[in-house]
């Protein structure tokens, strides 16, 4: 399987795509305004304990409070069981003032706060560091035993080398398959720096502070995204090509060979297609290319995918045209949960199966296509409704999420009144003003479509309405106004 990363710089914004074999897999952006905070450990202060929520909100001067649950404090795990159900446990932990180091684990999305923990972690090319941890462990992307196990025997001698033994825990990302010791030794030693750096300043902070960041998207592409298997990155910025360069020399130099840079005039997005596959991903219809077609709908308590099949009309029966149908929208579904970045809970309606045999392919079918997605995922059976649910981690906000807004006129919904809807409620609402007013004229104020509506079918109703209440009724057209806007003056 051929993989390539291309990567796209702007001073607004980096940008970078996975691509894999032609098709695009994953895309993020990053822009310079509203930078991701994942990974940041940050001092803070408690300003508010939940108990009934076994949680407490933290100042970490962002300038919005962060989430902090009871579960995802440091020595939770390990405490009481008997203690855990009680209302006072989070009390036990935390009080209202309290200086506290925390890490973002999830992106503030929507409304809602960064999600914090209180176990802290950093990286590095091949490892994770976990303060106040003594475990060790291999990443599960590594499936065979036999490298696991020499992987785990590599880091033991490592550590005792370094005399790091007891400094805390440790995980072997990915990327560590096929490395020696000297590599490793090499992760330990910079990770070594990096904490002390990072306790050095958390000791020093008197308020509210950022104690480490992240690396911006360009390196952490080298760092995280470079696995076995890609062939080259490409670069359309000579000034972030030479950090580029610069980083792998010093941290990864296994990537250096793989970097190169894209002088081309032509934009590196429109040369690849991804500028139009942001496009599509952007779109509520995917089309399949048997003539089926996904539809997704993201909502606030989960996103929903319904399976059609379109103008496919398949060549023996229906049910194996379902069938067929049902396998390339699983493919199809997991690559567009990642392209769009979706998390949550997720629903699935496959089209009705007759067969279970079929039913259990799907489902088959489905986890196969989920296997490279790098996010953690958990899929349930078919259900009794024939829907397929499954979670999907969410750590960053969705692709239409990052770069669409709610539309001011409909705020979300999707749907606007009919205008003949608005003008029965300026009716009612005429009528109520005559009531309440005195005066000699009123004056309605609508959209064009609206005003249109009642100079025309609606006439012999104005008519009548003028009749029953006695006065005159003009109209101004706003051209700023939406179909549902209008405003009634007394004149």
């Amino acid at each position: 399987m051929s993989e390539e990363i291309l990567v796209n710089v702007t001073p607004m914004e980096t940008r970078v795509a996975v691509v894999e074999n032609g098709a695009t897999q994953d895309i993020h952006i990053e822009r310079r305004s509203r930078r991701g905070i994942v990974g940041n450990i940050y001092a803070g202060r408690v300003v508010r304990v939940l108990p009934g929520m076994q949680a407490a909100f933290v100042d970490t001067g962002t300038g919005r409070t962060s989430f902090l649950h009871v579960a995802d404090i440091a020595g939770y795990e390990n405490g009481n069981p008997e203690e855990k159900g009680g209302s006072q446990c989070i009390m036990k932990h935390l009080h209202e003032g309290k200086k506290i180091v925390v890490q973002v684990t999830k992106d503030p999305l929507g409304s809602k706060g960064a999600r914090l923990t209180t176990q802290l972690s950093v990286s590095s090319r091949y490892l994770v560091f976990m303060a106040g941890s003594t475990h060790v462990g291999v990443s599960q992307q590594i499936d065979d035993p036999t490298e696991r196990e020499r992987l785990q025997r590599l880091l033991a001698e490592a550590l005792a080398a370094e005399e790091m033994e007891a400094e805390g825990g440790y995980i072997l990302r990915t990327a560590a398959e096929g490395v020696g010791q000297e590599e490793i030794r090499s992760d330990l030693r910079f990770l070594k720096r990096l904490w002390a750096a990072v306790t050095r300043r958390a000791a020093a902070a008197v308020g509210p502070a950022l104690l480490y960041e992240d690396l911006p998207l360009h390196l952490r592409t080298v760092r995280d995204l470079a696995r076995p298997g890609v062939e080259r990155i490409l670069v359309d910025s000579r000034e972030s090509y030479t950090a580029l360069q610069s980083f792998c020399s010093e941290y990864v130099p296994e990537v250096l060979p793989l970097l190169e840079h894209y002088p081309g005039e032509r934009p590196l997005f429109d040369l690849h297609g991804i500028e139009d596959e942001i496009q599509r991903a952007l779109a509520r219809k995917v089309a399949l290319k048997s003539g089926g077609y996904l539809v997704i709908d993201q909502t606030e308590a989960m996103t929903t995918i319904d399976v059609n099949t379109g103008s496919f009309v398949g060549r023996r029966n229906q049910e194996e045209t379902i069938f067929k149908t049902n396998l390339e929208a699983a493919t199809m579904l997991a690559r567009q949960l990642r392209l769009r970045n979706l998390g949550g809970i997720i629903i699935v309606d496959f089209i009705d199966m007759q067969e279970s045999e079929h039913r259990r392919q799907v489902h088959r079918a489905l986890e196969k296509a989920l296997l490279r997605d790098p996010a953690r995922n958990k899929i349930t059976g078919v259900s009794e409704l024939g829907l397929v649910q499954m979670t999907r981690k969410r750590t960053r906000e969705s692709l239409e999420r990052t770069l669409c807004e709610d539309c001011p006129v409909c705020e979300g919904r999707g749907t606007l009144k009919t205008a003949e809807t608005i003008c029965y409620e300026i009716f009612r609402e005429i009528t109520r003003e005559a009531r309440a007013y005195e005066n000699e004229t009123l004056m309605v104020l609508a959209a064009q479509s609206v005003v249109d509506r009642l100079l025309d079918e609606e006439s012999s109703h104005l008519a009548d309405l003028e009749a029953f209440i006695g006065k005159t009724i003009s109209f101004r057209v706003e051209p700023t106004y939406s179909q549902e806007h209008f405003d009634i003056v007394l004149l």
